[in-house]
């Protein structure tokens, strides 16, 4: 059985859950508590010498990092990356995007807000532009369709999903982004999360 190193805190970190409970992947969940410093422990470097979570170790030894690559491992052969390579390249896209635009900005921000302690007022002005950019970018592109890629959920949704439901912590509003918060709970329902989070006072966790 392969095993998840990961923090349910982290969004990083439930796009592989997401991915391994959906496709009914075994596996037994390590928590690391990022926080408190254990990715720093030399125990976890003997797994992960990055010391990033989410890290996956698979029965045979073998280690794998980064959250989208350890996504479309797993997905290998699934109907979660799309068949058709035009689809599958656009879906990598969304991933590389949403690693370089969104994750950066949003995920950042919310870490800063929730576990630094930093108010709403003092966030960092060149992070929340580029946060607020990057929903914007999402809400064009979900007018009029469902998902991201094709017309079914694939990774794309799942990855850029798992920060997005937390976007409120970090103070980004979603209420008038309604293809953004419609399209979030399509992405729970698949997922067969019983309780969308889209703020603090509703964790899923």
């Amino acid at each position: 059985m392969m095993k998840i190193y990961g923090d349910k805190i982290s969004g990083n970190c439930l796009k592989v859950k997401y991915v391994a409970d959906l496709l009914y992947t075994p596996y037994e969940w390590a928590d690391i508590d990022v926080v408190a410093g254990e990715t720093r422990l030399p125990e976890f470097l003997a797994v992960n010498p990055t010391g990033q979570v989410p890290v996956v170790q698979f029965p045979d030894g073998r280690v794998l990092a980064q959250s989208n690559a350890i996504m479309r491992f797993l997905a290998s052969g699934s109907n979660l990356i799309p068949s058709d390579p035009w689809l599958a390249a656009k879906m990598d896209e969304w991933l590389f995007w949403e690693q370089y635009n969104h994750e950066t900005s949003i995920a950042v921000t919310r870490f800063q807000v929730l576990f630094r302690g930093c108010a709403i007022k003092d966030r960092n002005p060149a992070l929340v532009k580029k946060g607020e950019a990057a929903l914007d970018r999402m809400e064009v592109q979900l007018q009029n369709r469902l998902w991201f890629v094709g017309d079914t959920l694939s990774l794309a949704d799942i990855a850029l999903f798992a920060y997005t439901q937390f976007a409120p912590d970090a103070g980004f509003v979603l209420d008038d982004r309604t293809a953004v918060l419609d399209w979030l709970h399509r992405v729970s329902v698949a997922l067969d999360i019983d309780e969308l989070y889209c703020g603090v006072s509703a964790k899923i966790f």
